[in-house]
């Protein structure tokens, strides 16, 4: 029998063995698992190992349940002191996957891990692949950078102020794939680069255009959580006929619309975003936005059909983008992303909070930057976004931004 460590122990052990051991060993234990077992677990971006799994009989498969159980079988408070000093520990990625690892171990080790790491609204950080529906902080936005393939027809979204400045500390978080169609265009998006079927658990959402790409419907795997939002019902329809591989609901989260150039004047584009899976008391005193906690099944939500927004409290906020001013000297349209944009493209834009006068939302607080968009190099763009949009959000507005717009410009 296997008896765990104390605290006190452990605390003195710690002093003599480095805090990095103990992940190395954690990380190395998790890596024994087949890829069978990882298939079994839950979803949410951390392979975890069920509590009873059927290891098979051989001398690899009894080494892993043996190490597994001795980890499982630690006390509660000696596992928090582990994982609290992991978090602290690391704050950027690679180093964040850690955090990570140790939400691997097995189902104890993930429930404390998940009472430890906060959203990225309290902390400002990305770990689980749920932190990319959740709302980025309040104070400082989160730096990402969008890297175009034209061959592929793929977009990378990246965490970082940019490749050459990141270099290996690089986290990839969503990827895109453009599909041309007859009478529209869509942006799917996963949150690997070699699977984009809506059946796979890697889909995240989609984007998706009208035949003049002026108007685009941001969809979600699942609705945001305490927010009614609009839902189709054909995949469902599809799903009960033929009851293999079903394809996820999907649900209309926000609406982005861009106004036509009819007299061709010299510009930049003008967008409106109307976010229906975010109420405008949201950036408000007090306010909060929509956080889910966890991927669900949203079957039974997607049955309640068509869904709008019509009780006065829960008016969906709106974006648009900044004015931005005339430079006399340049000769051109200019606004301040403060070093994180150097090429100027029709591309490029700012978005901020459009309120009304009864909504009580201060001044500083519409003219605070929500997302901002721009072309740094060929075929690289940043995109920095803050509460409360998402990393899904922000990096679904930013793909409309490279659909073709004839009739905008």
């Amino acid at each position: 029998m296997l008896y765990p460590l104390s605290l006190a122990v452990f605390r003195q052990k710690s002093r003599e063995m480095p805090l990095t051991s103990f992940v190395r060993e954690i990380g190395n234990m998790s890596k024994k698992f087949t890829k069978n077992e990882k298939h079994e677990c839950r979803r949410g971006g951390a392979y975890i190992a069920p509590d009873s799994s059927p290891l098979s009989s051989t001398a690899g498969s009894s080494t892993a349940l043996t190490e597994h159980g001795r980890w499982a079988n630690l006390p509660s408070e000696l596992l928090l002191d582990i994982i609290q000093r992991v978090e602290a520990r690391e704050t950027c990625w690679p180093g964040r996957g850690d955090v990570v690892a140790c939400a691997s171990v097995c189902r104890s080790w993930r429930q404390i891990t998940k009472e430890v790491v906060k959203t990225p609204e309290q902390c400002g950080f990305l770990t689980f692949p749920i932190s990319l529906k959740q709302p980025g902080p309040r104070d400082t936005p989160i730096e990402c950078f969008i890297q175009r393939e034209k061959e592929t027809s793929t977009y990378r979204l990246y965490m970082g102020l940019s490749p050459a400045l990141s270099g290996n500390l690089n986290k990839l978080l969503l990827v895109a794939k453009k599909v041309r169609r007859a009478t529209c265009t869509d942006f799917v998006i996963s949150l690997v680069g070699n699977d984009f079927s809506r059946s796979s658990n890697n889909y995240a959402g989609k984007l998706k255009s009208n035949f003049m790409g002026t108007k685009f419907n941001i969809f979600d795997s699942q609705p945001p959580k305490d927010s009614p939002v609009r839902s189709t019902n054909r995949s469902l329809q599809k799903t009960h006929s033929r009851q293999v591989s079903p394809r996820k609901p999907m649900f209309i989260t926000a609406k982005i619309s861009y106004e036509l150039n009819v007299l061709r004047t010299r510009g930049p584009r003008r967008m409106k975003c109307d976010m229906y899976s975010i109420p405008a008391s949201a950036i408000g005193q007090g306010g909060t936005a929509p956080t889910p906690t966890a991927f669900t099944n949203c079957n039974d939500e997607a049955r309640l059909g068509f869904k709008t927004l019509k009780s006065a409290q829960n008016v969906p906020l709106v974006l648009r983008n900044k004015a931005p001013r005339w430079h006399e000297q340049l000769q051109c349209w200019c606004l301040n992303f403060k070093g994180r944009v150097t090429v100027a493209s029709v591309k490029n834009f700012q978005l901020v909070a459009a309120a009304e006068p009864s909504q009580n939302v201060t001044v500083p607080e519409q003219e605070k930057v929500i997302l901002q968009f721009g072309k740094i190099g060929k075929d690289i763009f940043t995109m920095d976004y803050r509460y409360p949009l998402s990393a899904l959000q922000a990096f679904a507005i930013s793909l409309s931004s490279f659909d073709t717009k004839p009739v905008c410009e």
